[in-house]
């Protein structure tokens, strides 16, 4: 049966605050700051929990071999010689942010009757530019069956394509045919659009997408300069529903009618800059959260605890909850850590919807296989780090091989040998 599976990315060992990401407002802020992997990682499972726990089916994907070896050696370098910058980007754990790994178009909406998948390049950040690799080897083992998926190649660079953050779908069902919106940035004053139009386009070409359902909508440049680097920092869609922040799109009275027109039955849910700000917005991560479907049919939102802790967010949500709209339940999660780094909880999955039985199984989880994984986590994940570990004069090469053997662990826990040879 056709689902939508959520894909959480499980923190990494690495996880670390290096303030790698310009325009990330959270990440910068924390840039320096000791870091905590191993509780990081166990709110990434406590998340994926709740998602099982509203009748949601859930996949993950696996931390990245860090330090990246090999992109240190086309660099004519290694971790213990790098300068300190080069070893933060090569230690970086940024792949937990699984709304970034690959746009996904589901089989009904593309000419071939198969779910297509396009591994994102993220050439933006180089922290980020070299996660592609590892990206597209565990999508081809995890999505293998040529029957029912196609993997495209990365766009090449300079055209920066940033995933499923920039990237959204509208159907009446997961299941049914819908439109799918990409969306791009130009600038945001002294932050970068990581999205471009010219990505997105090749991307929905690749797929074989019908012109007339996909939109591509170029992201509000006062939204960028505000910290929303990515279109899911202000908007996230569900079936017939687009959660969205007024200034998430540079017309937006032409973004709307555009939508309206290719998807009449759509229900735009539009939250107003008076009441909430761009500013607010961003802090608390609002609209970065999960929208879903349960079995049960009510529409749930899934937000960060920092959203209920913001006083104008936490009352918009009261009021829209009073109310008869369409988002009936919401739900509050806890991944602080990943929030401290620039992520809510709707970066931390990948939306993909398909038949779980075409799916390698062995990256799908249950409640009993996400308390095998808690143990490994407990056991072998470093409880915290500081910064001098990594970008000090000398690197702890202990912990490298601390976080070497993190990783072994939960690939042999997981049965997925493939994943040694990174």
């Amino acid at each position: 049966m056709t689902t939508e599976i959520n894909f959480d990315g499980i923190v990494g060992p690495s996880h670390n605050f290096a303030g790698l990401s310009h325009g990330n407002l959270a990440a910068t802020q924390n840039a320096g700051t000791v870091s905590y992997p191993r509780r990081a990682a166990l709110e990434g499972l406590a998340k994926m929990r709740a998602n099982l726990a509203l009748g949601l089916t859930q996949g993950i994907l696996l931390p990245h071999d860090r330090p990246n070896r090999r992109w240190l050696a086309a660099l004519s370098t290694d971790y213990a010689h790098a300068p300190p910058l080069l070893r933060a980007q090569a230690m970086s754990a940024s792949a937990m942010w699984a709304a970034n790994a690959a746009t996904v178009s589901p089989a009904s909406d593309t000419t071939d009757g198969r779910c297509h998948i396009t591994a994102a390049n993220l050439v933006t950040m180089p922290h980020r530019s070299h996660e592609a690799r590892e990206t597209r080897r565990q999508l081809a083992i995890a999505f293998a069956d040529p029957a029912h998926f196609a993997h495209h190649a990365p766009i090449p660079a300079p055209f920066g394509d940033e995933g499923a953050a920039n990237h959204m779908r509208l159907a009446p069902t997961h299941g049914e045919a819908g439109i799918e919106l990409f969306v791009f940035g130009r600038s945001g004053g002294a932050f970068p659009a990581r999205q471009s139009r010219e990505a997105s386009a090749a991307i929905a070409r690749a797929h074989g997408l019908d012109p007339a359902r996909t939109l591509f909508i170029e992201q509000s440049n006062v939204a960028i300069g505000a910290g929303a680097f990515h279109n899911d920092v202000v908007a996230v869609a569900n079936e017939r529903i687009l959660f969205v922040h007024e200034q998430a799109f540079a017309d937006r009275e032409a973004a709307h009618a555009a939508i309206r027109q290719a998807a009449p039955w759509a229900d735009i849910v539009e939250v107003p800059a008076d009441a909430v700000s761009l500013a607010d917005a961003v802090a608390s991560y609002l609209f970065n959260a999960q929208l879903v479907t349960p079995p049960d049919g009510a529409t749930t939102l899934i937000v960060p605890v920092e959203a209920a802790q913001n006083g104008r967010v936490a009352a918009w949500l009261d009021r829209m909850r009073a109310g008869n709209g369409p988002i009936r339940r919401i739900e509050t999660v806890d991944v602080r850590q990943s929030m401290a780094n620039g992520g809510g909880p709707a970066c931390l999955r990948l939306r993909v919807v398909a038949d779980a039985r075409t799916i390698d199984p062995r990256f799908l989880v249950d409640p009993a296989k996400l308390e095998r994984i808690a143990e490994v986590i407990t056991d072998h994940w470093p409880e915290q780090i500081h910064p001098g570990q990594i970008i000090g004069p000398k690197p702890d090469l202990a912990l490298v091989d601390s976080i070497d053997a993190a990783r072994r662990a939960l690939i042999d826990l997981l049965g997925i040998p493939e994943l040694h040879d990174a």
